[in-house]
């Protein structure tokens, strides 16, 4: 399993939070369970406790998406690197399912989970693979969604770094909203003078003084 798949793990979690909209779908172990995706074992882990626990690693991580999005690298970077320090990762080297035309396995660098917990098993994993997008990509790769009220993670992967929006409905609620701003700004505007509506009363009463 490629490093960068586990990035996802991070973004999963910070997007079950929606702060602008008071929204919170991490209620139960089974939302927390639920996180997990294909690792049924070590969602099985998982009981009531980390629900709370989930949260906090879920606002850590919310923290590193907000430094880099405002552009400071290095706290970025630090709030990601006190995540790695506490929640440690072990390595390894595995062949299981992946196998190449001639049998033969294909081998590739798999994380481990951590045994202690499901939500130190999952941090680590999130953290990781947030680490590995960070410094293979770039920070100004990590960005929260510009639609208001959205702000969800999301990974950029395009080629020109431009992605703006974490979906395709932001993306469009966003220029569906721009397009009628701006219709709106052209019909206040006045015909005779191409000024607006509201500058025209400025003018008006400067002169009748």
């Amino acid at each position: 399993m490629e490093l960068a798949y586990y990035s996802d793990y991070a973004v999963r979690l910070v997007n079950t939070e929606e702060p602008e909209r008071g929204k919170d779908s991490l209620t139960s172990v089974e939302a927390v369970r639920e996180l997990f995706g294909r690792s049924k074992d070590a969602a099985r882990r998982a009981t009531d406790a980390d629900v709370t626990r989930f949260r906090g690693v879920r606002g850590r991580l919310r923290s590193v998406f907000e430094a880099a999005d405002g552009g400071d690298e290095e706290l970025a970077v630090n709030l990601l690197n006190s995540l790695l320090l506490e929640f440690p990762v072990s390595p390894q080297i595995s062949g299981h399912n992946h196998r190449a035309d001639d049998g033969s396995p294909l081998w590739h660098l798999h994380l481990s989970d951590h045994p202690s917990n499901a939500t130190a098993g999952y941090a680590a994993i999130a953290a990781m693979g947030l680490a590995f997008h960070l410094t293979e990509y770039g920070v100004d790769r990590l960005g929260l969604c510009e639609a208001t009220p959205c702000r969800n993670a999301y990974l950029d992967t395009s080629t020109n770094r431009s992605r703006r929006y974490c979906s395709d409905r932001c993306a469009t609620r966003a220029n569906v909203a721009a397009y009628r701003a701006r219709k709106r700004l052209e019909a206040d505007r006045s015909p005779s003078t191409g000024r607006t509506a509201e500058n025209n009363q400025d003018s008006t009463a400067v002169t009748e003084r």
